[in-house]
This record gives C-alpha cells, structure tokens and sequence, in this order.
C-alpha cells in the first residue's frame, strides 16, 4: 500500500492519504454546497500561466529537464526543442528510465518527439492539465458531472459528482473521474487510464495503476484557477509526486479548433482512417 503524505500544504493539508482510502478524497460522495465554485461564468475560457509544474512542499516533484539539454521554446528563440528528462531522478523507477533512455536518443538523433497535441491524440491525465500550447480550458458544470474542455480538438473530460469509482471501470484515454466540491474547489480523483498516453510533455510512460488527484480551486476574486495534484504509479515512480499549476480567467467564446488542419508540414503520427469514407 502506497501511502500519500501531504505534510502542512498541498492537496490534503495535514492529511496522510493511502491510495486504497481513496473514497475519502473524491470516490466517496460529498454533501454538494449550496452554491460550488462558478468556473463557467459567461464566455470564460481558462488559460495557462504557470508555471508548468512547480514543486509542492513534502512530497518528489514532476521530472524536469536533463541539465544539459535544456528546453526552449518557440517564443524564446523562435524555434522549439523537444523536452530531454533528467534520467538522474531518483523518484523514476528503473523501468520508466529504461523506456525514457532509448526514446530521449532516438529524438537526440532526430526522431520526432511525438506528444498528444501534436498528434491529435487524447492528452490523459494529469497531461491535460499542464501546458497545451495557447489553447484554453473551458468548464461546463452540471448538479451530477462537470465537463472539462480543452479548446485543441474540443478534446472533453467527464468528472461524476458525489458517486464513487466503478468496481472494474475499462481504460481509456481519459480514464475514470469521479469528483465533489470543498469550498471554492473541485477534488477530482482519476483511475482507469489506458497506457496510451504520457504522464507530461516528457514522455514519461506509465501503467494501467496510474493513479491521479486533483484539486482546481478558484481565487476569492474568480480570475485565478490553481491546480493541485498528486500522481500516483508504482511502475513508473518510486513515490508518489506532487505539483501545481494556474490558469488565468479571460473573457472569449470557444470557437472550433481542428487539430489536424493545423499539422500540414510534419508527420506527427496523426491517426488516419485506413480507407475513405466513399
């Protein structure tokens, strides 16, 4: 049993968590507030500000760059560099360093560093929630299930409120939410993810156990989202780690963005239907 230590902030403030009492994170059903957190006020879309991920006090943080391979994006130099991991982190295990080794050489030799918003594929989870170039996330909120949307593709996650996990729910891209509201947040627990996507822009791997926890909580003056989460794989980390993240409140509609249109240039291993439609 991995247990899940908060220490004084994060997620749990001064709560241990294992991951089999889940239900007493998001599994479990919460008394809704008479008014939850509003995060989809009138034409809002939610954009990123940053950091990507920054560090949570008492728990690993996310993979970062290998110092000498240091990540540049197109608005630095106007020309993108695809992320390298920093092998020597102690938290990945040796199978996760296996796997990220060969893939780190090949795109050192000139592979394609093939990433989800690139190739038109479901991003996962917790890879949704870190940096989707500018496209935003908009929210629709329901009394059972809470919508969240990521502008590329209007690629959709579900959250289920105030029910628990399914016995035995089937992987799939975006796995299995179930959520409830605290105060001004939304705690989101996800399991049930298929193995078909990454857990960051690393391309860090990860197996069918891959466990995640959110808390999206919005400022006293509604313009700041910040997202909280620890992340949970026992083939892929030593322990669980934890980070955190903001959006930013702006006003526009969410209009229809193809993702494939966009990728005219490159052969980012888009899915492609095997014959026509006629």
């Amino acid at each position: 049993m991995r247990e899940l230590n908060s220490g004084k902030s994060g997620l749990f403030a001064g709560v241990s968590v294992t991951v089999a009492s889940v239900a007493l994170i998001a599994g479990a059903a919460a008394q809704p507030n008479a008014a939850p957190p509003d995060f989809s006020s009138d034409y809002t879309a939610w954009y990123h500000t940053g950091p990507e991920i920054g560090p949570m006090p008492g728990f690993p943080g996310p993979v970062h760059d290998d110092p000498a391979f240091q990540h540049v994006n197109n608005t630095d130099a106007g020309q993108a560099s695809y992320r390298i991991a920093d092998l020597s982190d102690p938290n990945l295990t040796q199978w996760a360093k296996d796997i990220m080794k060969k893939d780190n050489d090949e795109v050192l030799h000139g592979k394609i560093a093939y990433l989800a918003h690139q190739s038109c594929t479901p991003a996962g989870v917790p890879d949704f929630d870190m940096v989707r170039g500018a496209r935003p996330i908009y929210f629709v909120q329901t009394p059972k299930e809470v919508l969240l949307i990521w502008a590329g593709d209007q690629q959709v996650r579900h959250v289920y409120l105030n029910v628990p996990h399914s016995s035995n729910p089937k992987p799939s891209w975006y796995g299995e939410s179930v959520g409830h509201y605290e105060g001004k947040s939304l705690v989101i627990d996800t399991i049930g993810l298929n193995t078909r996507t990454f857990v960051d822009e690393y391309r860090t791997p990860h197996s069918d156990k891959l466990h995640v926890q959110e808390r999206w909580t919005v400022s006293d003056d509604g313009q700041t989202l910040n997202i909280s989460m620890v992340v949970d794989d026992p083939a892929t980390f030593n322990k669980p780690w934890a980070g955190t993240t903001n959006f930013r409140r702006r006003q526009g509609p969410m209009i229809e963005i193809a993702c494939a249109e966009n990728n005219e240039h490159f052969d980012f291993h888009i899915p492609v239907a095997n014959k026509g439609d006629f």
